[in-house]
């Protein structure tokens, strides 16, 4: 059983590498750039990979990694949280996008192969800070999201087709419009995998 270990910033590597941010030992801070975002394909029909992403390497197959957000976001679709970016068409993101005064989305967005998934549901846009726990357990993933860092909600169960082996997993912040604001992470640590074995319903015999 591994011990909780501090998310050490000596391994974190860019893709994308943004002109404004702060790396200390507990706290890492990026400032957006303008029309930054990640997505492929569904529905809206554009591509966009050119989000920083701040990541660690891991080919570890059970463990979770815990993150507290917070967000100085008032512009249409700011966003910032976690983030398993295998390459530009198989990727995972979590995070609070900014709607307007009135509301915001708390959601997540699985790429496998080239096609974004993206599930969701509206929060008070007074939110300001949100804390994340991603999960794997193999090629299966779990993220869960939490107001106080104490009780966790499960946000969606996933599968990645490139997500059986090393992986590479962090935080990224973006503002997919013409903005910029400041994300700041702290409290990261890795633990033993939170999300449990499960041990209840049966297959039905026909896998």
């Amino acid at each position: 059983m591994r011990k909780n270990t501090e998310f050490n910033s000596k391994d974190l590597k860019w893709i994308r590498e943004p002109k404004n941010y702060s790396i200390t030992e507990n706290k890492i801070e990026i400032v957006t750039e303008p029309h930054t975002d990640l997505w492929q394909r569904t529905y809206y029909n554009f591509r966009n990979d050119n989000a920083p992403v701040l990541q660690i390497n891991t080919d570890e197959k059970y463990f979770s990694f815990i993150v507290k957000t917070e967000f100085e976001s008032t512009h249409r679709f700011d966003q910032c949280g976690v983030v398993m970016y295998l390459d530009s068409e198989n990727w995972f993101k979590c995070s609070i996008e900014y709607e307007n005064e009135d509301f915001q989305h708390l959601g997540s967005v699985v790429t496998n192969n080239g096609y974004s998934d993206w599930a969701t549901t509206v929060i008070d846009a007074s939110i300001k800070s949100m804390w994340y726990r991603f999960s794997r357990r193999e090629d299966d993933y779990c993220i869960e999201s939490s107001i106080d860092g104490i009780d966790y909600s499960q946000m969606r169960i996933f599968h990645m087709w490139k997500g059986n082996g090393a992986i590479q997993f962090g935080i990224y912040a973006c503002s997919p419009e013409n903005s910029s604001f400041k994300a700041t992470f702290t409290n990261m640590e890795i633990t033993d995998c939170k999300w449990l074995a499960h041990d209840g319903q049966a297959s039905d015999g026909n896998v």
